[in-house]
């Protein structure tokens, strides 16, 4: 079994590539808009904070796997793995977006997902001192519009990161494309 597709990294990083591409676009484009706009407030909330750790998971890890199984070149005679993504005539097409893919993901894993539960929390404080929920409509405390306020900057960093990796993923696909 020395030959064997199974002992290759190439369906693994093939696979890997497909999930982050269609995860990336799926929650973005497709599953987080329906929830926004069908969904009460407080549920899309609630499904939102137990899916985005997964999410920022994925978004980490598989970047990572594609680092790890990155084809190699039989023309070139260069291995599979990171020292061939980290070689000089990878670096545009396949390092930079692998690795704003993987920063992207682990940033908003570690920091803006723990920095906008945070806010959260002291929302739903702000919120049983003030006899009103933050998406209520009329006005709001000052400490209520300071923390949505907070809390809309997190998830702007948070929205683009999660653009960046979309972007690196459709990138990187056009780079692999090309070595089919």
């Amino acid at each position: 079994m020395a030959g064997s597709i199974i002992a290759s990294p190439a369906p693994y990083h093939i696979i890997a590539y497909g999930t982050l591409v269609g995860t990336s676009f799926f929650h973005t484009f497709v599953n987080s808009p329906i929830l926004f706009k069908t969904a009460e407030r407080p549920v899309f909330s609630a499904i939102q904070s137990k899916a985005f750790p997964i999410y920022f998971g994925l978004q980490t890890a598989l970047p990572a796997i594609l680092a790890l199984t990155f084809p190699g070149s039989s023309v070139l005679a260069t291995p599979n793995g990171i020292s061939t993504l980290l070689h000089e005539s990878n670096r545009w097409g396949s390092l930079v977006p692998i690795a704003a893919m993987f920063v992207s993901g682990a940033l908003n894993l570690l920091v803006f997902l723990p920095a906008s539960k945070e806010v959260m929390k002291k929302r739903q404080g702000q919120a049983k001192r003030d006899g009103k929920q933050w998406y209520e409509e009329g006005p709001h405390s000052d400490e209520m519009r300071a923390l949505s306020k907070r809390f809309g900057m997190l998830h702007g960093i948070s929205s683009l990161l999660n653009l960046a990796v979309f972007i690196g993923s459709v990138t990187y696909g056009f780079t692999l494309g090309a070595r089919l």
